[in-house]
């Protein structure tokens, strides 16, 4: 693994038959760092985290996390990573603080409850059934679900997806004091916006290739360079500030 790398991807692959998903792919990730990986539909995003998170067989090249390979280790690696579920994941008869008990056992150990729903703005949320819970609100509980063995990686595919404007803004807020903690964050996501306020650094995929890996900002720097002029003027503010502006903050829940 290369020197201040956290995790390190080495040349990934995963086919299906003839099809290439993803082709041969490197890149490395530090501690505490949020690193974003960005492409269209197809790309190979959601493919490489599942290799990372050890839930895809890796067809060729190597994953490592924190010194621990997955293909050969998955069960250790899956002690120290936290994958965002599926809101499907959840039994909708069974109460927010009963599900995160549960998570908690499967792990072996013992959460606390109303910390973990503290930490994503839920504990009045602590006897609700899942179907009572906004969109917003059950993103952020999938995000408390994957917390309850303090993980040292957290994997979020595509968290805001749907989401309202105030309900992705906490949902950032979240992400930030995460990483704070000294999580380590790999997400995808479809909003640009999105990835140049939350990550560090950014990997741009296409046709299961990296064709671009590098901080928001410099990549910014570069197009420009190039020579690129933007399609319309570059304002202060966007339509989604005015509409937090006049609707405020808070979340509609």
């Amino acid at each position: 693994m290369p020197e201040n790398a956290f995790i390190s991807v080495q040349e990934l692959r995963k086919t299906y038959g003839e099809i290439k998903a993803v082709k041969g792919i490197s890149f490395d990730v530090k501690l505490g760092e949020v690193f974003g990986i960005l492409g269209p539909n197809g790309a190979g995003k959601t493919t490489t985290l599942e290799m990372m998170e050890g839930l895809r067989d890796i067809t060729g090249g190597s994953v490592a996390i924190d010194g621990i390979d997955v293909a050969s280790n998955v069960e250790r690696v899956k002690e120290i990573i936290g994958v965002q579920p599926q809101s499907s994941a959840f039994l909708d008869e069974v109460r927010l603080g009963e599900l995160i008990v549960a998570f908690a056992a499967m792990y072996g150990g013992k959460a606390d409850v109303m910390g973990l729903l503290g930490k994503v703005g839920l504990e009045s949320k602590a006897k609700a059934y899942p179907e009572q819970l906004s969109g917003g609100q059950r993103q952020r509980f999938s995000i408390a679900v994957a917390l309850v063995h303090r993980p040292k990686v957290l994997f979020l595919d595509e968290p805001t997806t749907g989401l309202d404007p105030q309900a992705r803004r906490n949902l950032w807020g979240l992400v930030r004091s995460i990483r704070d903690e000294g999580v380590t964050v790999i997400l995808t996501t479809h909003y640009m916006e999105e990835a140049q306020v939350l990550c560090d650094r950014v990997a741009i995929m296409d046709d299961g290739k990296i064709i671009a890996l590098d901080a928001p900002k410099k990549l910014i720097k570069d197009l420009l360079e190039r020579g690129f002029k933007p399609h319309v003027d570059v304002q202060a503010a966007t339509l989604e500030d005015v509409f937090i502006d006049l609707t405020g903050k808070d979340l509609r829940e």
